[in-house]
């Protein structure tokens, strides 16, 4: 395959990043109980013919990983380097402390700075790295292409490549503990299967779904909305001016919500909230609410 001619002398080890197996595999057969420290050992990929003089390079940087707790999985940085096209070449271990052999499929990885900025992401099928023996670190070129970095310059020291657990858990939902103290276990997992039904969000989208809108006796109208976080950042809301439009296209309320405190939406997450607004703000008159849409104005 001829990517080990990557690797240099001048290469070492700089970061890990490092994860529980189960976060990554599910339910696996691990060594519970375990808290050994686990030596991985150097592997190959089968279709590697590795010259003398590189396995002599792939030795001594694997003589400086650090030891593993049991049934973790651990990308260790090693460098990058820039190439033709603007790529990047980035070098590292993929590592297992599995008491057995395991497949991959596709995970996405990302780079960051030394300040933990996102940098570059990629999804990778891990099928090309082979099975990867129990208790192992095999050596890898992971290329981004120009078109999944996000700045101009390869990063200073201090960048790692790591998992991106976010994606990996799949979107959630996210409950306020007002609400996740207030609600009973039946509505949790009905707003739980409600969230699953949505529609896939961009990687960098927000949206407002209307959940549920009702006309309290004073005049007030009271909305639930699903607020949905699609980036693999938290979002904080400050102020959020809303409108509600009914299903004939009427606009029956209007208004600007501060939120004391500031609302946090988790990275990839769904978090439901209420908004009143109060009876001055609302045209209820002949409103339909079968169906009804929550929009954030300018």
């Amino acid at each position: 395959m001829g990517l080990f001619s990557f690797f240099k002398k001048s290469d070492k080890v700089v970061q890990e990043n490092t994860i529980d197996s189960k976060d990554l595999l599910g339910n696996v057969s691990t060594n519970k109980g375990d808290n050994r420290d686990v030596e991985t050992k150097l592997s190959f990929h089968p279709e590697w013919d590795v010259p003398q003089e590189q396995k002599y390079i792939f030795n001594f940087l694997a003589n400086e990983l650090e030891p593993l707790k049991p049934n973790q999985l651990s990308l260790s940085s090693i460098s990058i380097e820039e190439a033709r096209g603007g790529k990047w070449l980035v070098r590292a271990f993929f590592r297992s402390s599995l008491p057995q052999a395991i497949e991959l499929g596709e995970i996405e990885l990302f780079i960051m700075d030394k300040n933990d900025e996102l940098v570059a992401s990629k999804k990778f099928d891990f099928k090309e790295l082979g099975t990867i023996p129990a208790e192992s670190a095999r050596p890898w070129v992971f290329e981004f292409e120009k078109s999944s970095i996000k700045v101009d310059e390869v990063p200073e020291d201090g960048w790692k490549i790591a998992f991106n657990l976010i994606s990996l858990r799949g979107h959630q939902l996210e409950l306020d503990p007002s609400w996740e103290k207030q609600l009973p276990a039946a509505q949790k997992e009905e707003l739980e299967k409600i969230v699953k039904t949505l529609p896939k969000l961009g990687e960098t989208e927000v949206n407002f779904t209307g959940l549920q809108a009702k006309l309290a006796d004073n005049g007030n109208l009271n909305v639930s909305i699903f607020i949905r976080n699609g980036h693999n950042k938290a979002i904080n809301l400050e102020q959020l001016p809303l409108e509600i439009i009914d299903a004939t296209g009427k606009q029956i309320a209007k208004g600007s919500f501060k939120m004391d405190p500031i609302l946090t939406v988790q990275p990839n997450s769904t978090k439901p909230w209420t908004f009143i607004f109060p009876a001055e703000l609302v045209d209820a008159k002949d409103a339909d609410l079968s169906r009804w849409t929550a929009r954030v104005t300018q």
